[in-house]
């Protein structure tokens, strides 16, 4: 018997003996259900609290102790979907039910704040020329410049092993080999690690056609290989889980002030004037969820980037979810980011 079958009580259990339960499973608390097993409630330490401080007796039945509206997760649910609505609600515990509302588990936020293996692709775009950070780009491809004491690349790549990710791919294109020789396959993280070559530049989401389409069963992050963050990539993936859709594309709050004071016009007369007026825009982040059935569209040898392909999914009338990032986020395109990134990098670990 699962050690959470153990906690479930009937709702005529005496409060004395749904306290025996509680201690003797050490969940911190009984999940009252009927003779289906269907959940009626829940008791915690909380409840068991308010109602001796209420003057109950142990002798009170816990169907009018129970708290009778528990937040509950279903099935289906990922471990980060979990995590993600537990920290919402602040719950300590999760009851798990089926589509009859039938108990078939329970999870706790110690279990899942220990760190979670996950099975979904992480594909990490590695493969640009990074022109723009030229001359350090001359002998050395954009995301192996270091940041701190390690390359951008591996500081990604462990923000995903630090949230329990294991399954790599790197698309690689100029100079491959000093990624290769650095990251080998992934056994120095305790992870796997595939490389996806592109032996002419396909465009920002061309390399997924060259992914080994029949490994790919979960919906797969894809990012850019110069970007630092400290994204929470389980609460994407939670996010992407519980609103479906083909994709989830981050994006980035952007403002943009206008040097000028703008007049507004109707025809010859003026309406009104704004002095330097700041605009706000949401930016491509360069990180996203993809469904396995969007991956396995693009074709070996197909030239895309991901704009013009998340567009065609909306033109067809598929959902692409949007993902407001609030962590810090830089993209390292040029040598003032690179700079900036130096700076900031040291404040980005203590977080």
């Amino acid at each position: 018997m699962k050690k959470w079958e153990r906690a479930l009580v009937s709702p005529g259990t005496a409060l004395g003996e749904a306290i025996k339960v509680m201690d003797r499973e050490a969940l911190r608390i009984a999940l009252v259900v009927d003779d289906e097993q269907r959940l009626l409630g829940t008791l915690t330490d909380g409840d068991v609290r308010r109602a001796l401080l209420g003057k109950q007796t142990l002798g009170a039945t816990v169907e009018s102790i129970m708290f009778r509206h528990p937040k509950v997760a279903h099935r289906d649910w990922s471990k980060a979907r979990m995590l993600a609505w537990m920290e919402q609600h602040d719950l300590l515990q999760l009851p798990i039910v089926n589509d009859d509302h039938k108990v078939i588990g329970l999870e706790t936020l110690h279990g899942l704040l220990q760190r979670p293996r996950l099975d979904n692709p992480v594909f990490l775009m590695a493969g640009g020329f990074g022109k723009r950070l030229r001359p350090l780009t001359n002998t050395c491809p954009k995301p192996m410049l270091r940041v701190g004491d390690k390359p951008i690349l591996e500081l990604i790549l462990e923000g995903f092993v630090n949230a329990g990710f294991h399954r790599f791919y790197i698309s690689t294109h100029y100079m491959p080999e000093q990624i290769r020789d650095h990251f080998g396959d992934g056994n120095q993280w305790n992870v796997s690690i595939q490389y996806i070559h592109e032996d002419t530049p396909l465009g920002t989401g061309g390399a997924l056609g060259l992914l080994p389409h029949e490994q790919i069963d979960l919906p797969l992050f894809m990012m850019n290989g110069d970007i630092l963050t400290n994204l929470n990539y389980l609460s994407l993936l939670a996010f992407h889980e519980e609103h479906g859709g083909k994709a989830t594309m981050c994006v980035r709050e952007f403002e943009y002030q206008v040097p000028y004071g703008v007049i507004e016009a109707n025809g010859h007369l003026a309406r009104a004037m704004v002095e330097k007026p700041v605009y706000t825009f949401n930016v491509n982040a360069g990180i996203y969820l993809l469904s396995p059935e969007l991956v396995k569209r693009v074709t070996p040898g197909t030239r895309v980037d991901m704009p013009t392909l998340l567009e065609q999914e909306i033109d067809d009338g598929h959902a692409v979810n949007v993902y407001p990032l609030k962590e810090y986020w830089l993209d390292i395109g040029q040598v003032d980011d690179f700079q900036r990134a130096q700076q900031e990098v040291r404040g980005l670990h203590d977080d």
